[in-house]
């Protein structure tokens, strides 16, 4: 098939030219008239991959969930569920304290104006890379709350600023409205209705943490991946993603109605690209001066630090997801599926 064949030849020349040790691509349309899968390195469909933050669509169908059961609603105050103590001193801006004024919706479309220690932290990025470590959800706090803010909450109504604490404080909040642990809310509302058996939120060492690249170095970080649990810190595979993703975006999770509500995007910081935030997601424009590729539409889902992805092209009822496992080049798979929508069938 002529329209498999193009999406292999652009994953085929990705692999090579960007010198990936592994990779794994799948792609698929609702219908099932187009499904491909792309291997490199040894990495295939059923190999487990790390998502990193395209783990936060996970905690984004949680929080609809929980939304349209009426346990919870956007417009709650995270104080509402996360204890006053950890939130005092969180959100202080120019001598005034907002903390108390953050909303789930906040948190969710990234406009809390919080900071991100992963990032900004001193030293932060280049740990995450040299050392596995365990770092506590008090702990991430702690440092969040040792940075300036960047905008006030609700003040910001075309920016975004892109933050893992803001979905770390969303799994406490779905942690305390279900009364589980997270990893037992992920089992419960998505790998139960969806029949994903190799999926896992790893909490010891009974669970593979498959390794990660970073250029040429092998890195194994099991404590890291279980420090990012809101965040970033699931295990799935390739095919389990695309089960996942066409869940997401079909409504076999969550009323399909929810995501006309979360449909409204705001620009990331500068070192984000082209990439603009929505309700829980990232959202690619392709006809955008920021882009190299002007195509029309949209692209929607997740990419993660690890080189994990998953979106949706609706234009073309697209499904691509796969791990490219580099993290020393996070742009890669946003890159990866501007090209694949551009010659989309």
């Amino acid at each position: 098939m002529k329209d498999a064949e193009a999406l292999e030849q652009i994953f085929t020349q990705a692999a090579g030219s960007w010198r990936l040790h592994e990779a794994v691509l799948l792609a698929e349309n609702s219908t099932g008239s187009l499904s491909v899968c792309c291997e490199h390195g040894g990495k295939h469909g059923d190999s487990p991959l790390t998502m990193a933050s395209t783990a936060k669509l996970f905690t984004t169908a949680c929080i609809l969930q929980l939304w349209a059961q009426g346990k919870l609603s956007l417009e709650d105050k995270v104080a509402r569920y996360v204890d006053g103590e950890v939130l005092q001193g969180l959100h202080v801006l120019k001598s005034k304290e907002y903390s108390f004024e953050l909303t789930l919706a906040d948190l969710l479309f990234q406009i809390s104006g919080l900071p991100d220690y992963f990032e900004e932290g001193s030293n932060m990025r280049k740990k995450t890379v040299t050392e596995d470590y365990y770092i506590s959800f008090g702990q991430m706090v702690e440092m969040t709350k040792q940075l300036r803010p960047h905008f006030a909450p609700q003040q910001a109504s075309r920016r975004a600023f892109y933050s893992d604490i803001n979905f770390d404080l969303l799994g406490e909040v779905i942690e305390r409205v279900a009364q589980k642990p997270l990893e037992a809310v992920f089992e419960e509302l998505i790998y139960q209705p969806l029949g994903l058996s190799r999926t896992y939120l790893p909490t010891g060492v009974e669970h593979t943490v498959p390794d990660i690249f970073y250029k040429d170095q092998r890195l194994h970080r099991p404590q890291a991946m279980m420090s990012y649990r809101g965040s970033g810190g699931c295990i799935t595979t390739a095919r389990e993603l695309m089960v996942f993703l066409k869940g997401f975006f079909g409504g076999a999770l969550f009323p399909v109605g929810l995501l006309e509500k979360l449909a409204v995007y705001r620009k990331l910081q500068l070192t984000m690209g082209p990439i603009r935030y929505g309700g829980g997601y990232m959202q690619i424009p392709l006809r955008s001066v920021n882009t190299l590729f002007m195509g029309k539409g949209e692209l929607l889902g997740h990419s993660g630090t690890t080189g994990s992805f998953a979106f949706y092209y609706p234009n073309k009822d697209l499904y691509m997801v796969g791990d490219l496992n580099q993290m020393a080049h996070p742009s890669y798979p946003i890159r990866l599926v501007m090209k694949l929508a551009a010659v989309a069938p």
